[in-house]
């Protein structure tokens, strides 16, 4: 039967040196806050049981919290006295939880679900205490993983504390570790804040393992995966991490990036093979592309949704609740918003279709828009399958346009078109012979 797995995110940091009134770990990578990061780590590796430890101070982080793991989830470290006080302040939740702990941090946006498995592996494989490392090209503050001549960890000391010896040691302690909830608990009641900092090390832990006789064992990650966020300096930096990431999965999936530099993803972005993204390409959270597309630059697509062979761009914004059909196409400056786009349509320039239903094979005019907003409410627009609008037409909704019906362009339509049939309504030409060479010889007398 597989070990239950739990996990403590530790998410009490003020953040001060991002130097903004937004918590830390709110401030997102890839259009997810870090936090969301965390707990959807958790959920990665199957934590059954997935507690937050939060700040009196952060009173944002509390609520976030609770919507992600649920209020009940949430704990609150008052006054701040360190990372093991931060995990002690879970214990009355995991109480009787009889199964594997790991504990992650709300400002390490980029470590990959893989690697949290390899650490609980490394239970598996009976060490008592497994703590994720890696190799620092420059360890400053981190704290120092000093190993046994086994191999195996014997303790970890914080850069305050280090001997110049132990300073002098690359490998670094990343902060996550694994023990089982038991043993966790057991060694926290032991720890003591006899330190430089006179708080209660959660990393000290390690030392009282081997005390007892306990395996402790390093399981190790790149640097970049691990890094925590701490101004907005990092955080711009993950974000650079993020997006190099998501490229590289790109490119080894099928997808032809033209300029992948300049191509921006958020967490949840999905492009099938097949297609191609031009050079400034945007994507908001909720994308999805599929095989074929081609989206052209400077366009910008959030809560999109499209099937194969579409055509987007250049200079298009795709907003929430866009859904477009198979080889249709949405050309320079048109936005749509809320709009289901049929099979073949065309909407090829200059265009606003918000909340709007449009069948396969329609063909939209340059300058058309649905007037969509009464002021209170929003409604829909219909233009079924085949229709023909001409160019800067106006359609207020709640209006229909039927099958295979034509609008005249410049027209104003406020009330339903039937099927095939010709829509109108602009005010009748009037041409009054000689009247502009008249007015150009009344101005010049003037």
């Amino acid at each position: 039967m597989p070990q239950l797995r739990g996990a403590v995110i530790l998410a009490a940091g003020h953040g001060t040196r991002m130097k903004t009134t937004l918590p830390k770990v709110l401030h997102p990578v890839g259009g997810r806050s870090m936090l969301s990061w965390a707990v959807a780590l958790a959920r990665e590796v199957n934590a059954a049981l997935i507690c937050t430890v939060v700040s009196k101070r952060t009173g944002p982080v509390g609520k976030a919290a609770a919507q992600e793991v649920g209020a009940g989830a949430v704990m609150v470290q008052d006054p701040p006295r360190g990372t093991g006080d931060a995990v002690l302040c879970a214990a009355d939740m995991l109480e009787g939880f009889e199964g594997d702990v790991v504990t992650l941090y709300g400002d390490t946006p980029l470590i990959q679900g893989q690697t949290i498995e390899k650490v609980f592996n490394a239970l598996a494989d009976n060490a008592g205490i497994a703590v994720l490392g890696f190799e620092a090209a420059d360890p400053g503050a981190y704290g120092r993983l000093v190993l046994a001549a086994d191999g195996t960890l014997d303790e970890i000391v914080e850069a305050k504390d280090a001997s110049e010896a132990q300073k002098a040691i690359t490998l670094c302690n990343s902060g996550v570790m694994a023990a089982s909830s038991s043993l966790l608990f057991s060694l926290l009641g032991d720890i003591t804040d006899d330190n430089a900092n006179g708080e209660y090390y959660l990393t000290d832990i390690v030392a009282l393992a081997r005390n007892r006789g306990i395996k402790v064992v390093v399981v190790s990650a790149p640097e970049d995966e691990v890094m925590g966020v701490n101004s907005q300096a990092e955080l711009a930096k993950a974000e650079a991490l993020f997006q190099k990431r998501m490229r590289e999965h790109w490119l080894e999936n099928g997808v032809r990036l033209q300029a992948p530099e300049t191509v921006y993803a958020s967490w949840d972005t999905q492009i099938d093979p097949d297609c191609v993204i031009e050079a400034f390409v945007v994507f908001g959270p909720g994308v999805h592309l599929g095989s074929g597309t081609q989206v052209r630059s400077f366009s910008h697509l959030e809560g999109a949704q499209t099937q194969n062979h579409v055509a987007i761009g250049p200079f298009s914004r795709l907003r929430p609740g866009t859904e477009v059909s198979a080889n249709a196409k949405i050309g320079n400056f048109v936005e749509t918003k809320n709009a289901k786009i049929g099979d073949g349509a065309k909407l090829s320039h200059l265009s606003y279709l918000g909340d709007t239903v449009i069948g396969a094979d329609v063909n939209i005019g340059a300058g058309t828009i649905t007037c969509n907003y009464d002021g209170f409410d929003k409604h829909i627009t219909i233009i079924k399958a085949g229709a023909f609008v001409g160019s800067n037409t106006s359609l207020v909704a709640p209006v229909s346009v039927g099958a295979g019906a034509v609008i005249g362009s410049g027209s104003v339509i406020t009330r339903d078109v039937p099927d095939d049939a010709l829509g109108v309504a602009r005010g009748r030409q009037r041409d009054i012979e000689g009247w502009a060479a008249s007015f150009r010889k009344r101005k010049k007398r003037t």
